[in-house]
C-alpha cells in the first residue's frame, strides 16, 4: 500500500504531499488542474520512462519520494522509493535512500501497485497476470504442472552432469584415470607427511656435522680441563667448610646432572648415522608432494581431498551407462506426468475461458459499455497443451475487431476493462490478492448518470480490501470515496502552479457541488450533501 507521496517540480505541482490510506480516494480537479501528474508520479516510481519534458519549468530536476508498506510472512515492511529527473540528464533511482535501478523499483511494486488508464505499467495487460487471472476464475491448481516440470528440469540437469557427450565423457574418464593412479601410486596417508619429511632430510642432510657438534660438546663438558674437572676442582677447594655448605650440595647436583647431559649427549651424537639411500628417498618423495600440491591443492590435506572427489566422479562416469538408463526411465515418467498435468490445466483453463469473458462483459455494461466483446484466447488446443498463452481481447464497440487489451487505444474502455476484470475476480476469492494498491486514471470517460453511479460503486467495492485511487470527472465516483484529494491550478506573478489538498466537510462538499454543476450553488451544495450520504 502506498501510504505517503512527496512530489517537488513535476509538469505543474511544485510541491504536494499526500498521506494515503486504505480503501478508496478520489483525485479531483478543474480539467488542466494537474490531475495527471499525480499518476505520472506514481508510474515514475514503479520504474516509468522518466521524460525531462515533466520537469517544472525553471527547475533543475523533478523529484517523487514514495513510501510504501509491503506484506510480508512476518507482518509489514516499510520502503521508501525516490526518483529524481533532472532538466538535463538521466533520472535516477533510490530504494530506501540507496541508488537502485529502475528495474529495481519495478520489481519491488510489481506485486504492490497496479496502474489501469493510458499507463505502460498495468500488471493485467501481460501474458502471465492474464494467466495467473484465469487460473483464479477456474480454480486451477498448477501444484502438479509445476511439479512435473521441476522434476524434469532436476533429471535434465542429473542427465548433464552426468557428462551426456559421448566423447566428452570418454577424455573426462581417461584424464580422472590418470589423476586418480597418480595419487594412489603417491599414497598419501598424512596431511603432514611433508612437514616431518623436511625435519627428517634437515637430520640426515647435516648428519655428519651433528655428529662432530655432539662430540665436541661431550670434550668441553667431560675432557681434560673441561667443565666437569672445573667443578670437581671448585668442589675439592670448597671442602667441607661450613660456610660453603649449602652452595657445595648444590655444585654436587649440577656436577651429577652435568654427567647425565653429557652421557645423553654421546649416546645421540653416536645414533646419528649417515644414510645417503634414506636421503635421497626423502628428497624424491618430497618433490614428488611438491608436484602434486601444484597440481591439486594448496596443501596435502587438499590433495587428499582432491583425491576421495576425483575417485567418486570416476565411479560416476564409469557408471554412466547404469545411471543414465535410471535417469532416462524417470525422465519419461515425469514427462507422462507432465502431460497429464498438462492435459488437466489446459482443459480447466479453455472451460472456464468463456464464462470469464461473459462475466467482465457483464460488469462491462454496468460501467457504461454496453456493446463491449471479451473473448479469452487459451494457446494451443492440443489435449497435452497447458494453454499457457493466455489472451484476453476485447472489442469495444459493434463490428469492431477483437484487440489483445495491450492494444485497446481508449484509456477509458482499457481502465474500464481492467476495472471489470478486477470486479470478477473479486468475487472469485480475489479479496486481499493481487496488487494492494490499484490506481485508475480515466475510467469514467465519456460515461455519466447510471453508468457513473455503477463505476462509482464498482470502485468503492474494490476499495473495501485493499487501496483504490481514482482520477475521477465523475462527482458520483468522487462521493463514494472514504478520502478526497483536490488538484488546485494558481497563477502567480505569471507563473503557473498547482497544489494539492484534501477536503472533508463543507470544503468536499463545495468540491462535489463544482463536479456537479461547476459552480457553488445551493441546489448544487444539497445534491452534493444528498451524494456524501447527508
Amino acid at each position: 500500500m502506498l501510504t505517503e507521496l512527496h512530489i517537488e517540480n513535476l509538469g505543474v505541482i511544485e510541491h504536494a504531499v499526500l498521506v494515503l490510506d486504505a480503501g478508496l480516494t478520489a483525485l479531483t480537479g478543474e480539467t488542466g488542474a494537474g490531475k495527471t501528474m499525480l499518476v505520472e508520479a506514481i508510474e515514475l516510481l514503479v520504474g516509468g520512462r522518466a521524460d525531462a519534458s515533466v520537469v517544472r519549468t525553471g527547475a533543475a530536476e523533478a523529484r517523487v519520494d514514495g513510501r510504501l508498506l509491503i506484506a510480508t510472512a512476518d507482518g509489514h515492511d516499510e520502503v521508501v522509493l525516490s526518483r529524481v529527473i533532472p532538466a538535463d540528464g538521466r533520472s535516477r533511482a533510490y530504494v530506501n535512500g540507496r541508488p537502485a535501478t529502475v528495474a529495481h523499483l519495478a520489481e519491488i511494486t510489481r506485486d504492490v501497485i497496479d496502474l489501469h488508464g493510458q499507463h505502460a505499467h498495468q500488471g493485467l495487460l501481460s501474458v502471465g497476470a492474464q494467466r495467473a487471472a484465469l487460473d483464479q476464475f477456474a480454480g486451477v491448481d498448477l501444484g502438479p504442472l509445476r511439479a512435473a516440470r521441476a522434476r524434469i528440469t532436476e533429471l535434465d540437469a542429473e542427465l548433464a552432469a552426468l557428462g551426456g557427450d559421448e566423447r566428452a565423457r570418454a577424455r573426462e574418464i581417461d584424464l580422472l584415470r590418470f589423476q586418480v593412479a597418480e595419487l594412489d601410486a603417491a599414497a598419501i596417508a598424512d596431511p603432514d607427511e611433508d612437514i616431518s619429511l623436511a625435519r627428517e632430510e634437515e637430520l640426515l642432510a647435516d648428519a655428519v656435522a651433528h655428529r662432530e657438534a655432539g662430540a665436541l660438546a661431550v670434550e668441553a663438558l667431560r675432557g681434560d680441563a673441561g667443565t666437569a674437572d672445573s667443578l670437581a676442582a671448585a668442589l675439592g677447594a670448597l671442602g667441607h667448610r661450613d660456610p660453603f655448605v649449602a652452595l657445595v650440595e648444590r655444585l654436587r647436583s649440577v656436577s651429577a646432572e652435568l654427567d647425565d647431559v653429557a652421557a645423553e649427549l654421546r649416546a645421540q651424537a653416536e645414533s646419528i648415522d649417515e644414510d645417503p639411500e634414506r636421503l635421497a628417498a626423502i628428497r624424491v618423495r618430497r618433490q614428488l608432494l611438491v608436484d602434486l600440491r601444484r597440481k591439486y591443492g594448496d596443501d596435502l590435506a587438499e590433495v587428499m581431498a582432491f583425491h576421495a572427489e576425483t575417485e567418486q566422479r570416476l565411479r560416476e562416469l564409469e557408471g554412466y551407462d547404469a545411471r543414465a538408463a535410471e535417469l532416462d526411465v524417470a525422465r519419461g515418467e515425469a514427462i507422462e506426468a507432465e502431460r497429464r498435468a498438462a492435459e488437466v490445466v489446459g482443459r480447466q483453463r479453455r472451460s472456464a475461458a468463456p464464462s470469464l469473458a461473459v462475466a467482465v462483459e457483464e460488469h462491462l455494461r454496468a460501467l457504461a459499455m454496453p456493446n463491449a466483446a471479451i473473448a479469452i484466447e487459451v494457446g494451443e488446443h492440443s489435449d497435452d497443451h497447458p494453454g499457457d498463452q493466455v489472451r484476453f481481447l476485447l472489442a469495444a464497440n459493434p463490428g469492431a475487431p477483437m484487440l489483445p487489451l495491450s492494444r485497446v487505444a481508449s484509456g477509458g474502455e482499457l481502465a474500464r476493462s481492467m476495472l471489470a476484470l478486477r470486479l470478477v475476480l473479486a468475487g472469485a476469492g480475489d479479496e486481499g490478492g493481487g496488487a494492494g494498491t490499484l490506481v485508475f486514471d480515466e475510467v469514467d470517460a465519456g460515461i455519466g448518470g447510471a453508468a457513473a453511479t455503477a463505476v462509482g460503486a464498482a470502485l468503492a467495492e474494490l476499495g473495501r480490501d485493499r487501496q483504490v485511487l481514482v482520477v475521477t470527472h465523475l462527482p458520483q465516483v468522487a462521493a463514494g470515496a472514504q478520502r478526497q484529494f483536490v488538484v488546485s491550478k494558481h497563477v502567480h506573478d505569471g507563473s503557473t502552479s498547482a497544489s494539492v489538498a484534501e477536503v472533508d466537510g463543507d470544503d468536499r462538499v463545495t468540491e462535489i457541488a463544482r463536479m456537479l454543476s461547476g459552480a457553488d450553488t445551493p441546489s448544487a451544495r444539497d445534491h452534493a450533501r444528498e451524494l456524501l450520504g447527508g
